[in-house]
């Protein structure tokens, strides 16, 4: 008898052992069925508007609820109703257009968001608009203060480059710094070449030109590394300037639908490596931590700190927030179309013998390309002329194939003039060609003039050949 009452006990202690899972999952079932569901409600719903979606089975919607800044839902009103709550605030757009945000690949957000505090000469048609402009500055300024700006292109008003004899009679005392559009030419009164020991015995630097006019003399105007014989001299902003100017760059950039840029930094030939890093530290992890970001930022820093950059994403990874990304590395081969210092196979009509630039040695970039990719980092290099495309281009094949096959997405910035056959050269080794509207825009300025030359080169921008 007690020996049947043990099997039975054990018999029975099995069978709840194998059933238990079954009667778990069953009673929380059950319970899980008595608790009203958590009811999803959104935190704003715009209504009325064109909405473009990028789907192909439903381009246009009326609707959009959003709730902790993502997406939750598109479609009409009716279908999104059930997501409106008390909390919910309701946008009425009238009609509006809403697209996704645009993502801009390649930008200088402090160096723009500085200079929109400057003395802006972005759109100046005529010589004597831009005097008048820097003499407005220097009469608001306290005598011996620096005078900066930039933003000009010579383009707009015929092409001829300006000198220190425009502003030399209206600036007298005060040392003035105005560069060009595209960061690779800068024009310096006589009193910045005095301050900076800048005379017709001063030789040109390794990548730069001081242009000079006959009799030796500097003009005024420092032609990229050359610039750095002037920047040297210039007072660095200050940490709450540089983050002021973030805000105001990313205020505007929120205004032109821009949502994501591509920051390759106040790295430009001419300034030091550690200008990126400064901004880094100072502005970008400080808005991001006082929560003051409005734009998302993937931020590329100078080729030859690639070890550092390599180091600190081994450390943090790439994505440091939803607001700050680290990238990848940047550098320059040659300068700007605009101060005759893009690389070219061809000299340069109006100044005879001038093929361009090398701003960095092709050697030392190879190999710091070379480490890069191998760390894992993406690398992106500024070339402007069709020889330093075709350099940039020889290059990345020869590390590509050295470092073996991956997705590295080598970039050639702005891509602007290709010898011919060059061009499918991007597609046949996946290398992204980052054109900007802006190089486009000087094209067309230029344009006129190649055609009365009959000069033809092919162009991204442009289908000529």
């Amino acid at each position: 008898m007690n020996r049947f009452v043990v099997v039975s006990a054990a018999v029975f202690l099995l069978i709840s052992v194998a059933y238990l899972p079954l009667l778990n999952e069953l009673y929380w079932s059950t319970l899980t069925s008595l608790i009203p569901p958590v009811r999803v409600v959104a935190d704003l719903l715009v209504t009325n508007g064109t909405i473009f979606t990028s789907d192909k089975s439903l381009p246009f919607a009326d609707s959009m609820a959003i709730r902790n800044g993502r997406i939750l839902k598109v479609g009409t009103f009716t279908s999104l109703k059930e997501l409106l709550g008390d909390g919910t605030v309701e946008v009425n757009l009238e009609g509006k257009v809403v697209v996704p945000g645009l993502i801009d690949s390649h930008v200088h957000l402090i160096s723009g968001g500085l200079q929109m505090a400057q003395v802006g000469l972005r759109g100046v048609s005529q010589k004597e608009e831009f005097c008048n402009m820097v003499k407005e500055a220097v009469q608001n300024a306290k005598e011996g203060s620096w005078i900066l700006g930039g933003g000009w292109n010579n383009d707009f008003w015929g092409g001829e480059l300006p000198s220190a004899s425009w502003i030399d009679e209206i600036s007298p005392h005060n040392p003035v710094w105005l560069v060009r559009m595209d960061g690779h030419m800068a024009l310096a009164n006589s009193l910045t070449l005095k301050i900076a020991g800048v005379t017709s015995l001063t030789e040109d630097p390794v990548g730069g030109t001081i242009m000079r006019l006959p009799s030796g003399e500097p003009t005024g105007l420092l032609i990229d590394s050359a610039m750095e014989l002037v920047t040297s001299f210039v007072k660095e902003v200050s940490v709450d300037e540089r983050r002021e100017a973030l805000l105001r760059a990313s205020k505007y950039a929120l205004t032109r639908g821009v949502t994501t840029v591509v920051d390759v930094g106040r790295y430009y030939p001419g300034t030091t490596d550690e200008l990126s890093w400064n901004d880094f530290q100072d502005v970008y992890l400080w808005a991001d931590s006082a929560k003051k970001m409005m734009i998302r930022t993937c931020l590329f820093f100078p080729i030859t700190t690639w070890s550092r950059l390599s180091d600190l994403k081994l450390e943090k990874g790439a994505v440091l927030s939803e607001w700050l990304y680290l990238g990848g590395v940047k550098a320059f081969i040659d300068g700007s179309l605009g101060s005759n210092s893009a690389l070219f196979y061809e000299e340069y009509i109006d100044t005879p013998n001038n093929h361009g630039l090398e701003v960095m040695d092709p050697e030392i970039l190879s190999n710091l390309t070379m480490s890069a990719d191998k760390s894992g980092l993406q690398v992106a290099i500024h070339a402007i002329g069709d020889k330093a495309n075709d350099m940039i281009l020889d290059m990345y094949e020869s590390v590509a194939a050295a470092n073996g096959e991956r997705d590295r997405r080598f970039r050639i910035e702005h891509a602007q003039h290709l010898a011919p056959g060059s061009s499918a050269r991007f597609g046949q080794h996946h290398i992204v060609a980052s054109v900007q509207i802006i190089c486009l825009t000087m094209l067309i300025l230029l344009l006129r003039n190649w055609v009365l030359i009959e000069l033809k080169r092919s162009l991204i921008y442009f289908n000529l050949s």
